[in-house]
């Protein structure tokens, strides 16, 4: 009876990644708030390396110091004092795999067990970043991390170099990432209250129908108003920007930065207080609540806007200023997840296998089809998986196009540096609205990366397309074969 229910399931899984409705939704651009600065910080950390390394005369280096760059596209708006340490563990995570690929590559390992080795080690990203809930590209710039080190080390002697160019790209990352914190570091904390805020209207707007569709705006809700007052906690408790000099000025930094903390607090008592009475209290003072919080939302999204919350709420509020999570304690509760442990050993499968076909199939780059795979296997559920690897497929496909084009003009290293720059902003930009456009800026981005210092033709465009074809079907198979029973998100609701 099991076997059937699984048989079935997998059944529907598989007929869902063939639906046209599916494809279609794959298209759908969704709506994005605070997308300019985290684009503009991994712009600058790119910009920065790149141009030093090709002042250098290093200009294959620079390549591999701007995926270590890539640092500043993890954990966007996580408050700075959970930020560090998020960064450092990508930072080193970067490090641990492009020494492994560079090593693989130096000592001329066969491509089928640098295949198994990279795919292990996505998978253990997966589960190391699923863990400690740092949010980004994912295990997906591990795998090319690695694969970029196994390229470029010809001996054992040019892989030192090679960890060393990474590792100063991480670190360029890791500053620009932090480097707001100096000038505003209740930043992170007052996007997420403006966001508590868009949720609560959003829950007074929909109120009724969402009353009877299970309280999905309400849990969306109370959810940001938690993670609003962790973040707020956290900003107002961090220790960084108190500065090296006299103590004096460091002391009113802290102290202005608490009176900023206890601010947003006094506006999370309200929006909670908002939420209580939803559907209770009279729509006239409702609208002016409302009108009230919009007034906040919109002074918490400038840079120097200071709200000033003085009235005192409706009711009561459900929490209050509350202690944040212990980081490390959190995290090792998640690496003794059998869902992420699951999950870890689906994509280092489904890694391995699309290398391997691709290998079989003859095609020049299979650690790209790797990639395909781990790229798709990094949603949340299956149906998220299908939109991806949907997504990542079409992108390809325009975006080696486009990398044709580019490739076939055969340029110089400094108008290849201006490219990657303007491609790795836009997909910053595109990357919380449409993956498929992410995608498009991605492909001819990574393709002049790899072709930095040395002539890569409009050839490995094609080689792109044809290895994510391999590795996002493969994907998805995996993801079908091994859909847990529970996980029902690409279903039709019913009303």
């Amino acid at each position: 009876m099991i076997m059937t229910s699984r048989l079935r399931h997998c059944g529907t899984a598989l007929a869902h990644s063939v639906a046209p409705r599916t494809w279609y939704k794959s298209l759908a651009i969704h709506p994005a708030d605070a997308i300019f600065a985290p684009a503009i910080k991994v712009g600058i950390a790119a910009s920065l390396v790149l141009v030093a390394g090709g002042l250098m005369g290093q200009q294959q280096l620079a390549g591999v110091a701007t995926l270590g760059a890539l640092t500043s596209a993890f954990g966007r708006y996580q408050p700075y004092r959970r930020l560090a340490p998020m960064l450092g563990i990508v930072a080193a995570a970067m490090l641990v795999t492009v020494g492994i690929g560079a090593l693989l590559g130096a000592m001329g390992v066969p491509m089928a067990a640098q295949i198994a080795v990279l795919s292990l080690i996505a998978g253990l990203a997966s589960h190391i970043f699923a863990a400690f809930r740092i949010t980004g590209p994912g295990a997906v710039i591990m795998v090319f991390a690695a694969a970029a080190g196994a390229a470029y080390a010809n001996s054992l002697v040019g892989v030192a170099p090679i960890v060393a160019a990474l590792g100063i790209g991480a670190a360029v990352g890791w500053l620009a990432a932090m480097a707001p914190v100096l000038v505003n570091p209740l930043g992170p904390a007052r996007l997420a209250v403006a966001r508590s805020i868009t949720a609560v209207v959003r829950l007074a707007t929909q109120f009724p129908a969402d009353a009877s569709h299970g309280g999905t705006h309400l849990g969306a809700a109370r959810a940001a108003v938690r993670g609003a007052r962790e973040s707020v906690a956290l900003s107002a408790g961090s220790s960084f920007g108190s500065g090296s000099g006299s103590v004096r000025p460091a002391t009113v930094r802290a102290r202005q930065r608490r009176q900023d903390a206890e601010a947003l607090n006094l506006i999370l008592n309200e929006v909670e207080s908002v939420i209580a009475t939803v559907g209770h209290a009279s729509s006239k003072s409702l609208a002016l609540a409302l009108q009230r919080l919009w007034g906040y939302e919109h002074q918490l999204r400038t840079l120097r806007g200071k709200p000033s919350a003085g009235a005192r709420p409706v009711s009561s509020p459900a929490t209050g200023p509350q202690e944040p999570r212990n980081f490390w304690r959190t995290a090792g509760a998640g690496l003794r997840s059998r869902a992420s442990t699951s999950q870890a050993l689906r994509m280092a499968g489904a890694s391995a296998l699309s290398g391997w076909a691709a290998v079989g199939l003859g095609l020049d780059h299979p650690l790209w089809a790797s990639m395909g795979a781990v790229a798709a296997l990094q949603g949340l559920n299956y149906g998220h998986t299908v939109q991806r690897g949907i997504q990542r497929l079409l992108g390809n496909v325009i975006g080696a196009v486009l990398a044709i084009a580019l490739l076939s003009l055969s340029l110089s290293f400094w108008p290849s540096v201006a490219l990657v720059i303007v491609f790795q902003v836009l997909a910053e930009l595109l990357v919380m609205k449409n993956y498929t456009l992410t995608t498009i800026a991605v492909t001819p981005m990574a393709l002049i990366i790899t072709g930095l210092g040395s002539h890569l033709g409009p050839a490995a465009a094609f080689s792109r397309v044809a290895d994510t074809l391999v590795g996002v079907v493969i994907g998805v198979l995996v993801a079908a074969v091994s859909i847990p029973l529970a996980d029902h998100h690409h279903l039709p609701k019913v009303p």
